[in-house]
């Protein structure tokens, strides 16, 4: 299962530096995950990244 950006992403860009696989990039309105390269950090980290910096709760969950 990957990680997927929902409505409630306010844009502010604090995930995008945090994906160790680069797979975070600024969508029209909201940032995106790209799930065929997302690894929910696995081999790199104990938890995943972009959901620890995130600062709205709920806006990036398990697709």
């Amino acid at each position: 299962m990957v990680m997927t950006i929902t409505e409630e992403c306010i844009s502010c860009g604090a995930c995008e530096p945090e994906c160790p696989v680069e797979g975070i990039s600024e969508g029209d309105t909201i940032y995106m995950i790209d799930a065929g390269i997302c690894v929910e950090c696995e081999g790199h980290y104990d938890t995943q990244q972009c959901v620890d910096i995130c600062p709205v709760d709920g806006a990036i969950i398990h697709a």
